[in-house]
């Protein structure tokens, strides 16, 4: 009974009509609980004094504390009084202020509620991984997928020690994917069913492109994927009749959200910058000629830069590098496509950690790594080759997202945002998994009929 009662705790009766791809809510409860007390019992929220409290929250939390103690939105790096900055989109380091102003600059406090925010954004991407799988596939890959995203260790890395961006942009994304779905009317039960019929809405539009504006301002490597999202979502047989001016009113959302930040930077420097004015500095320091494929020695490891950075300020910095980095790669193609190649590998395969504290667990946090990567495909491929609703949405989604990062830099919690991707195909890969018929020898054998040599 103890055991029933548990497996009805894990996967409570289902529901009908619209409910039936509703999550249950204590996913998100336990996986919340389980990361906060992760992140207090070890003390993960605690600062390091390390260069001014530097690793915590780099460039963003450097930003929020200029923000915190009056001086705007600027001096992201170690070196202070560097003037105004685009360096970073606004949302993250907006977040980490606010937390600085309520709780001090850099206080334990202060961290541990911004870490706890992480922590909810991760939470809540179990919910959408639910409701992807629910959708797609069924109720059983559901109930796995969104209790493996709420329970497994790999899912809750970033919320619960690194301060960035990572696990909001994640959560957005997955909703992201969430809608698309609704909007598309994937899971109805019968095609042009009035579920389906109904999926267009303007209410999931708008909210469509206020998703994608959070993400412009969180991380805009993903807005690749936003035009091919929209077209699929619009790719149905009543969706361009109906779909398009929601579209254009998503769309009128998308640039409200990005419109005050771009005049920012209008005013500011003097210049169109979208979102974020640092692309001509990551390109040489991705491709410069001793680089090597890793994301390691970047500006703030190299005073020098950073007095040049100060002395003729940030456009005419990125400018510089810019092209530095054009000049070197059209010189040396070679080096450009061997960098290329490499971090097509460290995205998939994991990027070797250069402070692993043993051979042994970098071994086995490379195999989990690309253990997840392999079975991601292979659930993607199984899923194209059956004509899964979506599969093709979520083809491109791996095919696109890492396309910047091929080229520029590469980092593993870049592949963050395909991860409740890759763990609904997972699920699905082994859940699709069938025990071979057994011969009629096998089956005698099992039945304790044991045949007699003649």
């Amino acid at each position: 009974m103890q055991w029933q009662a548990l497996q009805d705790w894990f996967n409570p009766r289902p529901q009908d009509g619209e409910a039936r791809f509703r999550p249950p809510v204590r996913i998100f409860w336990l996986g919340l609980m389980v990361r906060i007390a992760y992140m207090t019992l070890a003390h993960t929220y605690k600062v390091t004094q390390y260069e001014d409290h530097f690793e915590f929250g780099w460039e963003a939390a450097r930003i929020a504390r200029s923000l915190a103690t009056g001086h705007g939105y600027s001096d992201p790096f170690i070196l202070g009084g560097t003037g105004p900055t685009a360096w970073l989109p606004p949302v993250f380091p907006l977040m980490i202020a606010a937390c600085f102003k309520l709780f001090g600059v850099y206080k334990p406090l202060a961290a541990w509620t911004v870490l706890a925010l992480d922590c909810v954004f991760s939470a809540a991407t179990a919910l959408a991984v639910y409701e992807i799988a629910a959708r797609c596939f069924n109720r059983r890959v559901a109930i796995w997928s969104g209790w493996l995203w709420a329970l497994y260790p790999a899912a809750m890395q970033y919320a619960v020690k690194w301060v960035w961006e990572t696990t909001l942009t994640t959560m957005l994304f997955a909703w992201v994917l969430v809608l698309a779905l609704r909007v598309r009317g994937i899971g109805a039960e019968q095609p042009g069913s009035a579920e389906e019929r109904g999926s267009q809405t303007f209410g999931r539009w708008l909210m469509f492109g206020l998703l994608w504006g959070l993400i412009a301002l969180c991380n805009p490597s993903l807005l690749l994927f936003l035009p091919v999202c929209g077209v699929w979502m619009l790719w149905s047989k009543s969706g361009l009749r109906r779909g398009v001016p929601k579209a254009i009113a998503s769309g009128l959302i998308f640039i409200a959200c990005l419109a005050p930040w771009t005049c920012r930077n209008w005013k500011v420097f003097h210049v169109f910058i979208p979102i974020r004015g640092n692309f001509g500095a990551e390109n040489w320091y991705g491709n410069r000629p001793d680089a090597q494929g890793f994301p390691w020695g970047v500006i703030i490891a190299s005073r020098p830069d950073l007095q040049r950075y100060a002395e003729i300020g940030e456009v005419e910095y990125v400018k510089e590098l810019g092209a530095k980095a054009s000049r070197y790669i059209h010189e040396d193609p070679r080096h450009f496509a061997r960098l290329t190649v490499k971090r097509v590998y460290f995205f998939w395969a994991s990027v070797p950690h250069p402070l692993a504290k043993s051979a042994f667990l970098e071994y086995v946090r490379e195999f989990h790594y690309g253990f997840l990567t392999i079975t991601g495909l292979l659930g993607l491929l199984l899923a194209l080759r059956r004509r899964v609703p979506a599969s093709g949405l979520f083809a491109c989604a791996f095919a696109i997202l890492p396309a910047t990062y091929y080229f520029v830099t590469v980092a593993a919690r870049f592949r963050h945002p395909l991860e409740p991707l890759i763990t609904v195909l997972t699920v699905y890969l082994f859940q699709s998994a069938k025990k071979a018929p057994r011969t009629g020898a096998q089956q005698r054998k099992a039945n304790g009929v044991i045949p007699l040599d003649v």
